[in-house]
């Protein structure tokens, strides 16, 4: 279910110190009821590399299509990404959050593992649209309930990210982020 903005920006995350310049695109309650132990259950399946294989029809079609397009315009290549076009997030952490984990032992391509915490998770990507964040949150919604939360957080860069991001709206509002979400739920579910 997607949630207003204040859902992540009223919390006390650690992103917050260290993405301040980055705008919150989007925040979704992620449908993984659980304990208070389970947070690294959802950053192992978010990991598993099933999307967007895993999606409907239309979606992987989105997805092949717009890295066609990256290729054909060359949105996606070595000077576009992290460590060329933008430094890494990565390199703005406090001393405490260097000694963290980065992630699962898993893929995360094409994020790049930031930090994780025992309630907190977040990686990044850039090419020459935008620097994203994928921020991932164990949420205690009642005593002893949880569930997930992800937000989305980007610099555009330029105009022409700007556009980019504005372009693309409809299509994760319609397509990608239902079908994610779907998925997520489905894997949770199964135990996956």
């Amino acid at each position: 279910m997607k949630l207003a903005n204040t859902a992540h920006t009223t919390r006390s995350w650690r992103i917050h110190e260290i993405a301040g310049d980055f705008d919150v695109e989007d925040v979704w309650a992620l449908e993984t009821p659980g304990g208070p132990d389970d947070f690294a259950r959802l950053v192992k399946q978010f990991s598993s590399g099933d999307f967007p294989a895993g999606a409907p029809l239309i979606v992987r079609a989105l997805w092949a299509l717009r890295w066609k397009l990256g290729a054909l315009f060359r949105l996606d290549g070595r000077d576009s990404g992290l460590d060329s076009r933008v430094e890494s997030v990565r390199d703005r952490l406090p001393d405490d959050l260097r000694e963290t984990l980065t992630g699962p032992d898993e893929d995360w391509l094409p994020f790049t593992p930031i930090y994780r915490l025992d309630e907190e998770f977040a990686a990044e990507m850039a090419n020459s649209t935008m620097h994203g964040i994928l921020h991932l949150a164990w949420v205690e919604d009642e005593p002893g309930h949880y569930r997930g939360q992800m937000a989305v957080l980007v610099r555009p860069n330029g105009r022409f990210g700007r556009a980019y991001m504005g372009f693309i709206k409809p299509f994760r509002y319609l397509f990608v982020y239902p079908a994610l979400m779907r998925l997520i739920e489905r894997k949770w579910a199964a135990g996956s």
